[in-house]
């Protein structure tokens, strides 16, 4: 899965996008200008294939949401968290009107899938993920973010939890750096994997695993460990969905060596989608290097992700819906301000 230059498809973009390794396009910022034009930028990238490339975004809400004009300002997660602590019943509707809201703005454009919901746990001290993770509580996360994935459904879209096994017990970036986590398996599975293990059982298709070393468990980051990927995810914890590896440009990535290097280890661990994004060279080294196992399993798990179009998706800003929840997220960005310390 890899990125392209611009608001329009380049004669570059569409040959490497017709490799066969290419499975998925994810956007960034700088791909929208308005939503017209992005609607014909997925069009053109899912006339390329057939099936169809997988296209997604980052779009959490919050401090993390690549398209903003015309779309709905989402909550960071966080603020349902507070309104969690003030009112839970308020906050579990909240967060399934939140996710259909953030599904049918991105299904109305074409987009397939957005990478959520986070489910780290809020700790003290992360600046990654400040405002990004729902609360303190691992049994609120999974609840909070069981409901979300339910609205994400309803309008036609599946959910990949993040970052597994949790990314909250370090205060590194792993876009800037590696952290290591010292904590025992013990510490890690009674808080951080409480959320992945509930959400698995609630039928989550996605898991991103983090650029984090566990260094009592494994050297290696979880992503490229086979003892986080195939023992612990895919064997205690039964998981059978996608997993997408973090984007191999981070510098949490930089430890297994070049891109090759990258990619390779994190297939041999386990992964089965590879994101490499803001690195053209790096992304064509890939695919001129790298030779994965042909893996039928794999196909139908990656099916799984692309979109549903749902019939009642498509007046959606004449929906009573849309328009509640808008207005509940603006009360409810009135009385938790992002600006302020969003930690419990």
């Amino acid at each position: 899965m890899m990125d392209v230059a611009g608001c329009t498809l380049t004669p570059e973009d569409r040959e490497v996008l017709s490799h066969p390794l290419v499975g998925g396009v994810i956007l960034f910022t700088r791909n929208y200008e308005s939503r017209e034009q992005l609607a014909h930028l997925v069009s053109e990238i899912h006339a390329l294939r057939d099936p169809q490339l997988i296209v997604t975004v980052d779009h959490e809400g919050g401090p993390v949401q690549r398209f903003r004009d015309d779309f709905t300002h989402l909550p960071a997660m966080a603020q349902l968290g507070h309104l969690y602590n003030h009112n839970a019943d308020k906050a579990l509707k909240l967060a399934t009107d939140v996710g259909w809201v953030l599904a049918t703005e991105l299904r109305t454009v074409g987009i397939d899938h957005s990478f959520t919901p986070v489910l780290d746990i809020e700790k003290k001290g992360s600046s990654v993920l400040k405002g990004r993770t729902f609360h303190s509580d691992p049994q609120v996360v999974a609840e909070l973010a069981r409901r979300l994935m339910s609205g994400l459904q309803q309008a036609g879209m599946q959910a990949t939890g993040k970052h597994f096994p949790g990314h909250g017990g370090v205060s590194g970036d792993s876009h800037e750096e590696l952290p290591v986590d010292g904590r025992s398996y013990e510490d890690i599975y009674a808080s951080d994997i409480l959320p992945f293990e509930r959400m698995i059982h609630y039928g989550l298709a996605g898991i991103m695993p983090a650029h984090v070393v566990y260094e009592q468990l494994d050297p290696m980051p979880a992503g490229f460990s086979r003892f986080w990927l195939q023992e612990v995810l895919r064997t205690r914890l039964e998981f059978t969905g996608v997993i997408f590896s973090d984007d191999l440009s981070m510098a949490g990535a930089y430890v297994v060596g070049g891109y090759t290097e990258r990619a390779e280890a994190a297939l041999e661990a386990g992964c089965d989608v590879l994101l490499v994004c803001n690195n053209r060279d790096g992304a064509i080294e890939v695919l001129d290097n790298v030779k994965p196992k042909v893996n039928p399993v794999l196909q139908l798990r990656i099916a799984h992700m692309h979109g549903r179009d749902v019939d009642d998706t498509g007046d959606y800003q004449l929906s009573d819906r849309w328009n509640l929840t808008r207005d509940a997220i603006r009360l409810l960005q009135d009385e938790f301000p992002q600006e302020q310390e969003l930690g419990f």
